[in-house]
């Protein structure tokens, strides 16, 4: 009987334990398939949470610092004279040995006008904007109250003077004869009234209280109030300033000078027979136009590509 009972145990032990063991085979199929739907379910939907990956940045990392864009700056060297199919003239007009103002015009057909600025002593120069209606520059006069200009205005080209006392900002008429002596298509023009050019192709001039002069090819032109014009023969004069009672010439073809030689001339008296004083050379281009201007002893010469100012008369650049 012992037996028996025995027997009977056991086989309630062996089921006891198969339906144990089933029921665990079951419980892990069930977790090994959540597990593997909730994978599924992981490489599919969107994210739920979190930040927002950063969307790439080409050519550099994403936590890059970004740099400021680099602003450009005028050149020393930056030339204002514009692509031109006419003619070009160009006009220089200091004001001391650190600001200037130039200038570059074509005919008044091509009406290409630009003007500049600089309070630097030519390092750099700041474009300075005109009215719509202005189509040539024919004269300029700079000084410590303003910039006046002789400008063509309108399609008749109107010879019209305006003065600036906010560097450009805003413009008014003029005091006649502000902006200095004017080379128009009508001759030279001085104070309020316009000449008969002394020679055909005028490069320069330049209006004093009592006196006149003209550069031309060849030769300079000198006049007292309304007389006669007075013929200096000078070869290779491109422009013209004034200190004083004296003249500051640009001369080029000097054999002392390979460049640009700065003479001096009395501007008193001046005869057929005046002489010059060589005074220095700068070794600048002689090809082109140039302009020359003078404030004390700054003299300010715009040669090529490049505007140069001495600060000794012209005797080093």
């Amino acid at each position: 009987m012992r037996a028996g009972r025995g027997a009977r145990g056991l086989g309630s032990d062996l089921k006891r334990n198969t339906l144990i063991g089933v029921a665990a085979v079951m419980v892990l199929l069930v977790v090994v398939d959540v597990v593997l739907v909730a994978m599924a379910l992981g490489r599919t939907a969107p994210e739920a949470a979190g930040s927002p990956r950063p969307v790439p940045t080409f050519g550099a990392s994403s936590d890059a610092t970004p740099t400021p864009s680099a602003t450009a700056t005028p050149t020393p060297d930056a030339s204002a004279q514009g692509a031109s199919q006419g003619p070009a003239r160009r006009l220089l007009s200091a004001v001391d040995g650190r600001e200037a103002w130039r200038a570059s015009s074509a005919s008044c057909s091509v009406a290409q006008v630009v003007l500049e600025h600089t309070v630097d002593g030519g390092t750099t120069w700041t474009p300075v904007a005109l009215g719509d209606d202005v189509r040539a520059l024919w004269g300029m006069r700079a000084t410590t109250d303003g910039l006046s200009l002789l400008e063509a205005v309108g399609d008749g080209c109107e010879a019209t003077e305006r003065t600036s006392v906010d560097d450009g900002v805003t413009w008014k008429a003029a005091a006649a004869g502000a902006s200095g002596a004017g080379i128009t298509p009508d001759g030279v023009r001085l104070g309020t009234t316009t000449v008969a050019n002394p020679c055909p192709e005028p490069l320069d001039a330049f209006q004093g209280t009592r006196t006149a002069i003209v550069v031309c090819d060849g030769q300079v032109e000198w006049r007292t109030g309304t007389a006669a014009w007075v013929d200096v023969p000078l070869g290779g004069v491109r422009g013209v300033a004034v200190d004083g009672n004296s003249y500051t010439l640009a001369r080029v073809g000097a054999s002392a000078c390979e460049g640009v030689q700065v003479e001096t001339m009395t501007a008193i008296g001046v005869t057929p027979a005046t002489p010059t004083t060589p005074v220095g050379c700068n070794p600048a281009p002689t090809t082109g136009p140039i302009a020359i201007d003078r404030a004390g002893q700054s003299v300010w010469m715009w040669a090529g590509d490049t505007v140069a100012v001495s600060a000794d008369g012209g005797k080093t650049w």
